[in-house]
């Protein structure tokens, strides 16, 4: 019994593409209007103000402004608007 396959198709060779997940924009950041924040799977990060989620767990801003990550039991991602400057 040969322990190797005849020439022809191979077994390995198969492997997805990876999917970028992570921290798209840091804290202190400036990010626009539909911006992404967070790539995701599952909600390791939550969303919290002037922040939405996406179908696939996307988390993306609704503002223009600067990111912020605040801990507690989860981890809390927002977006502050920027001050104006009315004077």
């Amino acid at each position: 019994m040969a322990h190797k396959k005849g020439q022809g198709s191979s077994r390995n060779g198969r492997d997805s593409k990876s999917k970028r997940l992570g921290i798209k924009a840091s804290g202190g950041q400036f990010v626009t209007t539909g911006s992404i924040i967070v790539r995701q799977r599952g909600t390791k990060w939550s969303p919290a103000k002037n922040v939405a989620v996406g179908r696939d767990d996307t988390i993306f801003s609704l503002i223009d402004g600067i990111v912020t990550y605040r801990k507690g039991l989860k981890t809390f991602v927002s977006v502050l608007p920027l001050p104006s400057d009315n004077t």
